[in-house]
């Protein structure tokens, strides 16, 4: 039973590390997009290469109104919202085995 226990904390850390790291991608290709950055530089491209998958299908359903794309601070909320529940959940269900 242990085994499980451990396997679950596992999953929810790395979930929960997972998410961190995605969360800063967002905010931090949020910022770069302020100041028109060089399409050619390597981050840039490995950060509209991870973040734009996600916004894309967010921006299929807002849209962007007044020229202010509101995706990245939606796919942040989502998240933020798999944090507080997903991660939560499973070291709940962790802990009482």
């Amino acid at each position: 039973m242990f085994v499980i226990r451990n396997f679950l904390t596992a999953v929810a850390l790395i979930l929960e590390y997972g998410l961190e790291l995605y969360k800063w991608a967002f905010i931090i290709a949020a910022v770069i997009s302020w100041v028109n950055p060089d399409p050619y530089n390597p981050i840039v491209r490995f950060l509209r290469s991870v973040t734009e998958p996600v916004l894309f299908r967010i921006r299929r359903y807002i849209g962007i109104y007044g020229g202010i794309d509101f995706s990245p601070i939606v796919a942040i909320f989502a998240i933020w919202f798999l944090q507080s529940f997903l991660i939560k959940t499973l070291m709940d269900i962790a802990q009482r085995m």
